[in-house]
């Protein structure tokens, strides 16, 4: 499957402000934002005022980057959630937060979501008590995530055990069994992102 290959900081120098995909890194005075906030290229000095329709494109563009996914997969996400009961924005969100690589990274296990992709994708995880590596599927309520039996004896999990978390209270996580699990729909006022989802869902719907 396609995927972005680029430097993360990149992203976030072009969006503006942090977008935390480097994981602990974003945290400490390596950051490149904290270095050089401009925008990448020639003319990045040189912010423009934009148009309602820039600043609308430029949202969908910073939560692409904070999922870390590519304009079908994003695009597949809001037409699933438009056909869907309640207010559009607030369920687009929610099957982001709800995809099995976010939630990965809400439970603690990953530093990022960049990292929790690759961690699921190589197998380290099980959803049910089944093995898992679709990064994409979209958990719902009483699902349950374990890190394999086979993966509790690496040091990245072992690191993991170690570290005190917070997780949103839609997840019930226990880092000592390395588990966790789906207690219930995530709120929009549990999805703490800087994001203006009506203007993804203005631009979408032109």
């Amino acid at each position: 499957m396609a995927r972005y290959t680029g430097p993360s900081c990149r992203l976030c120098r072009r969006e503006g402000e942090k977008l935390y995909l480097k994981g602990d890194r974003c945290y400490s005075d390596k950051c490149a934002m904290n270095k050089r906030a401009t925008a990448p290229g020639q003319h990045g000095t040189g912010r423009k005022k934009l148009s309602n329709y820039g600043v609308q494109l430029r949202e969908k563009q910073k939560v692409k980057r904070y999922y870390g996914l590519l304009e079908n997969q994003f695009r597949n996400i809001y037409e699933t959630a438009e056909k869907m009961t309640g207010i559009t924005g607030e369920n687009f969100l929610r099957l982001l937060e709800l995809r099995l690589d976010n939630v990965v990274y809400r439970m603690g296990l990953a530093s990022s979501r960049k990292e929790a992709r690759q961690l699921v994708t190589h197998g380290h995880f099980t959803l049910n008590g089944r093995k898992a590596d679709i990064p994409s599927m979209t958990l719902k309520v009483g699902d349950a995530i374990e890190v394999r039996e086979k993966s509790l004896t690496s040091q990245k999990f072992k690191d993991v055990m170690e570290k005190a978390v917070t997780t949103p209270n839609w997840i019930e996580s226990d880092l000592e069994k390395l588990e966790g699990k789906i207690i219930a729909k995530p709120s929009r006022e549990d999805i703490d992102l800087p994001v203006e989802e009506h203007l993804i869902i203005e631009l979408y719907s032109r």
